[in-house]
């Protein structure tokens, strides 16, 4: 199915590994023009070269607005325009309420929120002049299914899963797409952190296996290809008539109506 995405231009936030990589690669093997961002720049050098000559990338912490701002400004020069906006960038800050301390909170905030917020801002003015524009936020199904050992997950979650649907409105009649993407249990590096704060005491593969078996009805974590097809979808000429969706992908982890 071609999904029409060849010679789109498109931003990817958090794209050097996991599954912003994964994303980013799924674009450009639809022939999409694109740019990444991420902290660490010799892992940025590295996706780019993985990624070949419809890529290039600038190392870029997106809590910080000049360098977002610079960023944005770039990405869109260098390609002519911006059609597709993916917020993928995030972090991992596991712990309950009375385990949490202001900073862990406010740091999610920042990357989860705030930044989707003035990545958005930036790339409008670009947005609007593309004759197919799509954002697309990836979330968790947090948002929707608190947990309270994922604390500042599901609060943060929950105010991107509102931003998604309030700026979906908004932006319609610029003809300007937006949709969420709510992952769960996907294998991605930030898992090793979450694995490291909540059970330690267990190897990584038991604790998997474990959270699996008790939160994930297909019993097994997800892959970033699994996730990064339907992103693809979202950001294509396919998807004309989705803005405000927030779709999950999550191996049936969204137990709500």
């Amino acid at each position: 199915m071609d999904l029409g995405l060849n010679g789109r231009r498109a931003i990817v936030t958090g794209g050097s590994k996991g599954l912003g990589l994964a994303i980013a690669t799924e674009l450009v093997s639809e022939g999409a023009t694109v740019r990444i961002c991420a902290r660490n720049a010799d892992e940025v050098a590295a996706a780019v070269a993985e990624l070949g000559e419809l890529a290039d990338g600038r190392a870029v912490d997106v809590r910080d607005a000049d360098e977002l701002a610079a960023f944005v400004a770039w990405a869109a020069e260098s390609m002519g325009g911006i059609d597709v906006l993916v917020n993928n960038a995030g972090g991992a800050h596991p712990g309950t309420f009375q385990t949490l301390e202001d900073e862990s909170l406010i740091a999610d905030f920042d990357i989860k929120v705030l930044s989707w917020f003035r990545a958005v801002k930036l790339a409008l003015p670009w947005l609007r002049q593309s004759d197919a524009a799509r954002i697309i936020n990836i979330g968790s199904v947090y948002a929707r299914m608190p947990d309270f050992r994922f604390f500042s997950t599901t609060v943060n979650r929950a105010a991107g899963q509102n931003f998604t649907k309030a700026l979906a409105q908004e932006l319609a009649a610029d003809g300007v797409l937006v949709n969420g993407v709510n992952i769960g249990c996907v294998k991605t590096p930030q898992w090793a952190n979450i694995h490291s704060k909540r059970a330690p005491e267990k190897t990584a593969e038991q604790f998997f296996a474990d959270m699996a078996e008790a939160d994930i009805p297909l019993g097994r974590f997800g892959e970033a290809h699994e996730v990064s097809g339907v992103v693809a979808f979202l950001a294509g000429a396919r998807s004309s008539y989705i803005t405000g969706a927030s779709i999950d992908v999550a191996g049936g982890m969204g137990r709500y109506a």
